[in-house]
């Protein structure tokens, strides 16, 4: 019982250090605005982490939103509301679905990248050669990633959205029939700029932070070796998995709660 009990007092004392860790790491990076002169480092960030996610986005953005439109018209129509599927495809992608499949995609192409990129320059020692040289990596390297990171996941979030609800155009609409004019006008009536687009996008903001927190800490505090990099690279997607479904239930239970 007494080693039971030393076993999980050290894995709590463990859990609370790398805690500690991860916000002193977090709090340094993060007081730095990027100045005139780095704004190239983070525009290469930008186009690492966000632009070259983009293929993967559109594509399941697009297959999400042709699979939804196909199951709200086949399950509405046995009621004769097939005008209602562009109500429920717009309040589901904007509240839910897309920021959450965005930032879960993000979270395993870039967030993984990131700690793999990170990792790689701590075991090559780049890190501490820019330490010995007198330049930050705090400042030089993980700042930019960080601000990259939470620039670019509410952009995905919005092209998300806005090429799945194409993809439900194109199955409602142009394979299935449903009436255009009641589509369009059913979405329009209901869905609210700040109840529904807003929080959606407040949420990705939310998930951006997690995921590049986890991406640029997992890298820094990697064992410098191949097999902490591939432990580290995991971690990274598991945490940031479930961070962002954790918090993705305690966002909604705020924002649409009846308190």
């Amino acid at each position: 019982m007494v080693l039971f009990l030393r076993r999980i007092g050290v894995r709590a004392f463990n859990f609370l250090a790398t805690l500690g860790r991860a916000s002193a790491l977090w709090w340094s990076a993060m007081r730095w605005l990027p100045r005139f002169s780095e704004l190239p480092l983070l525009i290469k960030q930008i186009y690492n982490v966000g632009y070259l996610s983009l293929v993967i986005v559109v594509l399941s953005a697009f297959s999400i939103g042709a699979v939804l439109a196909l199951q709200f018209y086949t399950q509405l129509a046995r009621f004769g509301a097939q005008e209602a599927v562009g109500v429920g495809l717009a309040l589901v992608l904007l509240r839910e679905l897309g920021p959450v499949v965005t930032a879960l995609l993000f979270a395993g192409r870039a967030g993984s990248a990131l700690t793999a990129e990170i990792g790689l320059m701590k075991t090559t020692e780049q890190l501490s050669s820019m330490e010995m040289m007198g330049v930050d990596p705090l400042r030089r390297i993980v700042a930019p990633r960080i601000w990259a990171g939470i620039i670019s996941v509410p952009i995905l979030t919005a092209i998300f959205n806005t090429v799945a609800i194409y993809g439900g155009v194109v199955v409602a609409i142009d394979w299935l029939g449903a009436d255009a004019g009641g589509f369009w006008s059913g979405m329009q009536d209901v869905v609210d700029w700040w109840e529904d687009l807003g929080k959606g996008m407040l949420k990705s903001l939310v998930f951006a932070i997690l995921i590049t927190w986890v991406a640029v800490f997992q890298g820094y505090d990697s064992e410098p070796t191949a097999e902490g990099m591939a432990m580290s690279t995991t971690r990274t997607v598991v945490i940031s998995s479930v961070l962002i479904l954790a918090s993705d239930f305690l966002l909604t239970l705020v924002m649409y709660g009846d308190f």
